[in-house]
């Protein structure tokens, strides 16, 4: 164990993700913010608009990414335990999962858009194109990092493994305040 290892300056996956986690939490923190108090100013038109998404799918969107998020902490155990099949089955039913949201969503959004919610329908679909996009792109990086992970795992260092899981679960935690904030504050 290195001396630095217990400091703040060493938290899992090392500082720089963790600078890049606090921006990216406060930046979507900002917008979630922005997106409640403009509904709070137009309460019956953000309402209406919201009433138009499915709340099936942002609740298995949900299950998907805590799925997937429990299943990326268990890879980190067996990485810790040197159990390598652990690892292998772990890590690759953490990618599944954050398949299954980003092919959710994306039926999700074929949907919307066919139904002409765009972008410009209200300021509701503005919001809902730009935060639930930018975090589908967040999930769609994480996907192709956790795979660059899975094809190199038997050589990954614990720092890097938990670095990779670290940007996961900041994902799934900024789902868990994104789909309340669209799908079923009122």
């Amino acid at each position: 164990m290195k001396e630095n290892e217990n400091s703040i300056f060493y938290p899992p996956g090392g500082i720089l993700i963790w600078i890049i986690i606090v921006l990216e939490i406060v930046t979507f923190s900002m917008g979630i913010g922005s997106l409640l108090y403009q509904k709070s100013k137009n309460i019956d038109e953000f309402l209406k608009m919201q009433s138009t998404l499915s709340l099936t799918y942002g609740l298995w969107n949900t299950v998907f990414l805590i799925t997937s998020g429990f299943f990326m902490a268990l890879t980190i155990h067996y990485h810790k335990a040197k159990i390598k099949k652990g690892v292998s089955i772990s890590l690759l039913i953490a990618i599944v999962f954050g398949c299954f949201f980003l092919f959710l969503k994306s039926l999700e959004y074929i949907g919307k858009w066919n139904s002409n919610y765009t972008l410009h329908t209200s300021d509701f679909f503005a919001y809902y194109w730009l935060l639930t996009g930018f975090h589908f792109v967040h999930v769609l990086v994480g996907v192709i990092i956790l795979l660059y992970v899975f094809t190199i795992k038997d050589e990954i260092l614990l720092e890097n493994l938990e670095a990779s899981a670290s940007f996961w679960h900041m994902c799934d935690l900024i789902w868990i305040f994104l789909f309340p904030a669209l799908y079923l504050v009122r």
